[in-house]
């Protein structure tokens, strides 16, 4: 925060802001326009601006609904040096309503910067409910939604990702997260390489006429998707939260092992564990190469 916005939040906030001030966070069709309530239109109608992403995008929104406001764009790139000013706008009693391409405003959106200052300077608020696609694609998915985690979009590097989604990993809740088109098959490929085990669901083109659910488990859904070649649409990834056996398993893991190598692989051995599977296991948990884990386990095994 700039020392001038930190002065003029001050001062907003000190003086009672005009009774129509008010900033309306407006959630916009993710595909299918008919999911824009009468509200949404009502509100968009009586703002004295709306804010967006691209003037493009909510021109053409606009149009549609047979609307016509002044269109201001405030992307993540400009943020910084609009919320001066729109902090100013609602103290002197405008009404702003702030858009994003599609969906709910402020989830994995720049729009959370500009909420979080109107509140800091005591300005109105009101969130207008329109569809998101974290929440359409859980249910879609049709795995457990009593817990979850949204993750928005996972790093794009390959080791970046993987280690982000062994963090996320032990989460005893149904992971969400977007990805584009481009990469959803590498990202599937990781999370099948990291959750081999865990039911996976792909929820492409939300809303829209080739709306798409697929679900299997994460090596078989990681397999069929990569054949497909070209993916389109924009996707969600929805991943089943761990059951009791893997979560005490990763923890387990995470604390480091309890016995030696030599009492690892004799337990290993005895329960009938592959050879080669056990010396990946004990490699990773151990920190050791697993060629040379590997030739314990042969040894030990003779």
């Amino acid at each position: 925060m700039t020392v001038g916005e930190k002065d003029l939040r001050a001062a907003a906030g000190a003086a009672a802001p005009a009774q129509d001030g008010l900033l309306s966070v407006v959630g916009t069709p993710i595909g299918n326009l008919e999911d824009a309530s009468p509200r949404v239109r009502r509100v968009l109608s009586e703002a004295d601006v709306v804010l967006c992403e691209d003037t493009r995008v909510t021109g053409r929104l606009m149009s549609a609904f047979g609307l016509h406001a002044h269109l201001e764009r405030c992307d993540e790139n400009v943020m910084g040096e609009k919320v001066a000013g729109v902090l100013e706008r609602l103290a002197a009693g405008a009404r702003v309503a702030f858009v994003s391409d599609a969906g709910m405003p402020g989830v994995s959106d720049p729009g959370q910067r500009l909420v979080d200052a109107a509140l800091d300077a005591g300005l109105r608020v009101e969130v207008v409910p329109g569809p998101s696609a974290v929440t359409c694609a859980l249910v879609a998915s049709g795995l457990a939604s009593e817990h979850f985690f949204f993750e928005g979009f996972l790093p794009r590097r390959a080791g970046a990702q993987r280690a982000r989604l062994e963090e996320l990993a032990v989460v005893p809740g149904t992971l969400v997260a977007y990805e584009s088109p481009r990469r959803v098959a590498e990202t599937l490929a990781n999370v099948a390489a990291v959750m081999p085990g865990r039911r996976v669901a792909l929820v492409r083109e939300l809303t829209k006429v080739h709306e798409e659910v697929v679900r299997g488990e994460a090596a078989e859904l990681a397999a069929e998707v990569a054949a497909r070649g070209e993916v389109r649409g924009e996707c969600v990834i929805v991943i089943a939260a761990p059951d009791a056996a893997e979560l005490e398993r990763r923890r387990a893991a995470a604390a480091g092992p309890a016995r030696t190598l030599e009492e690892e692989i004799e337990a290993g051995l005895a329960a009938g564990e592959p050879k080669s599977a056990l010396a990946k296991r004990l490699a990773r948990a151990f920190g050791m190469p697993r060629a040379e884990v590997y030739d314990a386990v042969v040894a030990a095994a003779r």
